[in-house]
């Protein structure tokens, strides 16, 4: 490179640093704010369809034995099907219910057991709601009663419908209660001594 081109270079970079802007310093103490505002919306937690038992546990007492008979009685806690769902939320054509069953009874000092088809029940709806799609189910009689309906005196060997609707999108937003008697219905040579037995109950949709 000769004399006039090395010049002609160191102008043009004279020109490119005289373009470079000398940045703009604040005074001392100066503040600057900015506002941040965020809108958080409620979570809107879906609805449910819920089983709740008043109790765990329930003792029967004998009552209206006879000579070939032994009866013993009691009440089944209330049972409450919640249902907090809206309408959007519950598949079409939906119907819900609550069906039960028992395992036999069985002897805590090795008695033979007692077949859960000696266990009967008669449902009682307490709060149906005021659609009158809510209903309590049909009784079930035991093994050695003689039917009340055709062939209920099956005991609660299989599961029985306890309460039930047809149209759970009509009836979304309440609470349903019933509850049932219960009723024990032994040979009158039954062994004496404590028994246990499970009911379980199941709600479907």
């Amino acid at each position: 490179m000769n004399t006039r081109t090395r010049l002609g270079v160191a102008a043009a970079c004279s020109v490119l640093v005289a373009a470079i802007p000398v940045p703009a310093l604040a005074d001392p103490g100066d503040d600057a704010r900015v506002e941040v505002t965020v809108d958080i919306d409620e979570i809107e937690e879906p609805g449910i369809l819920a089983l709740t038992v008043a109790g765990n546990a329930v003792t029967l007492r004998e009552d209206g034995s006879d000579l070939l008979i032994r009866q013993f009685t009691g009440t089944l806690p209330r049972v409450t099907v919640t249902d907090t769902r809206t309408a959007a939320e519950v598949p079409a054509g939906a119907s819900w219910a609550v069906l039960g069953s028992s395992s036999d009874f069985t002897g805590t000092a090795g008695q033979a057991p007692i077949g859960a088809d000696h266990l009967g029940w008669k449902p009682r709806l307490i709060n149906g709601g005021d659609t009158g799609l809510v209903s309590e189910g049909e009784e079930v009689v035991t093994v050695l009663d003689t039917p009340t309906q055709p062939g209920n005196n099956v005991g609660l060997v299989d599961q029985e419908l306890l309460i039930s609707t047809y149209d759970s999108a009509e009836v979304t937003g309440g609470a349903y209660t019933v509850d049932a008697g219960l009723t024990l219905r032994t040979p009158a040579d039954v062994a004496a001594g404590s028994y246990r037995s499970t009911l379980t109950l199941s709600l479907f949709e």
